[in-house]
This record gives structure tokens, C-alpha cells and sequence, in this order.
């Protein structure tokens, strides 16, 4: 959704703008190229391995790479002796590098560690909760996360698998998966394993305490007249994001409802079926 975050977060010449889920850098690219060599974007992720790779890939613009986490912002921008910000863009969720990565465990195919981790160093990867949970807690956890309607047969499927063997690889879990779920007419364009995959990601991450926690503080960081622009691939996401934004005396709403790609968009990028985008504004 390029083109929407650009309208939405409306770059300037000499802005500074925070991309706090920097990824393949190619938001950050764009906005560099929007605010210029006198303006800054500070890229953010937790995962070290994107900063790494943004410092190569973006050399030579206007852009500062920083490993940590957006909810982290205040104290980021005050080490980078930045008071405060025009525009700050968060796309949630798993980047393309990080799914096609087959050691980081994100992808259904991956034959590596069933890991999920967005920083490695940090945290407990997705198949020690696999193996260790109880059916009622990783069923809880399926549902909560992934509002998976059969949480309790893939938990249930997940204990009777670990007894004979742990789960090590992402490849084993959705195969698993991929025999519990019934493939019905509604459930035909997403693997059956996808929503399972989302609530494990989202646990390990800790990730809706991420965003509830950066909803509070982000705000703060902005110039009056400041956008805050989040892009979210989950309900629960939403619904923070949607909330958060009315009840935040600091900002006003900019879109009436959640944005959603082109359907041209949709078939050139089958995982941006999902996506909604929501703006406000510092007043």
C-alpha cells in the first residue's frame, strides 16, 4: 500500500518521519526520496538482520537504521537528539525477507527451526511453546491470537504429535495442521495453517503489547499536525489501532474507515488481502 501510505503520511521536503517497522526498506526508501537529503527517516525493527541489511541496501540516503522496538520510540528518538517527529508509519506483521528466510521458521515450507522470532537473540522461540504447553493453554493461545475455530483439535492434534516427537520445523506443524482443519468453501483461499502460524508469531513477539503500548506513546513524539499511519493484517491489530485513535484526546482521525488495497494491488501481492490502514493526526 505504497501509494496510500504516501498519500496518508503526506512526506514533505526536510521532514523527519519514523518507518518503525523498517523491514525490506521499502517504505524508508520511499520516504527518503519524499523528504530529501535535508530531511531523515529513522528505520526501526527489532529483527538485527533488517537493520543490517537497510545500512547496505539504503547507503548513500537520508536514512538512520536503528535495531528496537517501535513501543521504544521516546527513548530511540532521545538518544538520536530528535524532540519530536512529522510522521511516523508502522506496517505490522512479518516481512517478505523474514518469511523467505527458511532458518527463521515464519514460512510453512521452512525445514529450519520453527523459531518466529522477529530478534533471535531474544525471547523463546515458537516450538519450545509448541512442545511445552498444556492443550489448554496452546488452544487458548490458537484462538485468542489466531481466532482459529479449531484451536482445540490442532492443540489436541499438537499434543498426541510431541508425545511420539517434538515439533522442531514449521514444515511439521502445518503438515499437522493441514490434517486437523477441513478445507471448507470459506477457508479455500488461506492455507489451514495460516491462522495457527499468526497466533504463535503473535505470542512470541509479544506483539499486541508492542502496539498497545506504542499507540500511548507515539502520539507524544509528534509536531502538531504530525501523522501516525499503522497498516494491520489482524482484527485484534485493528480494533487497537481503530480504538486507540478515537479515544486519544491528541489526535484527530483522518480516515472514516479502514483503508484496503486496490484489487490490483490483491493479485500482484496475495498476503496485502488483509491489510487496513488507518491515519491520524497530532493536534
Amino acid at each position: 500500500m505504497l501509494q496510500e501510505v504516501l498519500h496518508w503520511l503526506a512526506p514533505r521536503l526536510g521532514a523527519v518521519l519514523v518507518d518503525g517497522t523498517l523491514g525490506g526498506g521499502g517504505h524508508a526508501r520511499a520516504l527518503a526520496e519524499q523528504v530529501g537529503p535535508r530531511g531523515l527517516v529513522i528505520g526501526i525493527d527489532r529483527d538485527p538482520h533488517a537493520v543490517q541489511a537497510a545500512e547496505q541496501n539504503l547507503a548513500g540516503l537520508p536514512i538512520v537504521a536503528v535495531h528496537g522496538n517501535f513501543c521504544d520510540l521516546p527513548e530511540i528518538l532521545e538518544r538520536l537528539k530528535t524532540p519530536a517527529v512529522d510522521g511516523v508509519l508502522l506496517d505490522l506483521g512479518v516481512s517478505s525477507d523474514q518469511l523467505a528466510d527458511p532458518q527463521r521458521g515464519f514460512s510453512f515450507g521452512c525445514d529450519g527451526p520453527l523459531d518466529m522470532r522477529f530478534d533471535p537473540l531474544c525471547g523463546e522461540p515458537a516450538y519450545r511453546l509448541v512442545n511445552k504447553l498444556s492443550a489448554q493453554r496452546l488452544a487458548d493461545l490458537i484462538y485468542r491470537y489466531g481466532e482459529e475455530r479449531y484451536s482445540r483439535q490442532i492443540a489436541q492434534a499438537i499434543i498426541e504429535q510431541r508425545r511420539r516427537k517434538p515439533i522442531q520445523t514449521a514444515r511439521e506443524l502445518a503438515e499437522l495442521i493441514r490434517r486437523v482443519v477441513p478445507r471448507t468453501r470459506g477457508r479455500q483461499r488461506i492455507d489451514p495453517a495460516t491462522r495457527t502460524f499468526q497466533a504463535l508469531r503473535i505470542a512470541v513477539n509479544d506483539e499486541l503489547r508492542s502496539l498497545q503500548i506504542a499507540l500511548k506513546r507515539i502520539p507524544q513524539c509528534l509536531r502538531p499536525q504530525g501523522r501516525f499511519v499503522v497498516i494491520s493484517f489482524h482484527s485484534l491489530e485493528d480494533r487497537q489501532v481503530k480504538q486507540s485513535f478515537r479515544s486519544d484526546h491528541r489526535l484527530k482521525v483522518l480516515t472514516a474507515g479502514p483503508i484496503t488495497p486496490s484489487q490490483e494491488e490483491i493479485e500482484l501481492n496475495p498476503r496485502a488481502r488483509s491489510a487496513k490502514l488507518r491515519a491520524a493526526e497530532r493536534v
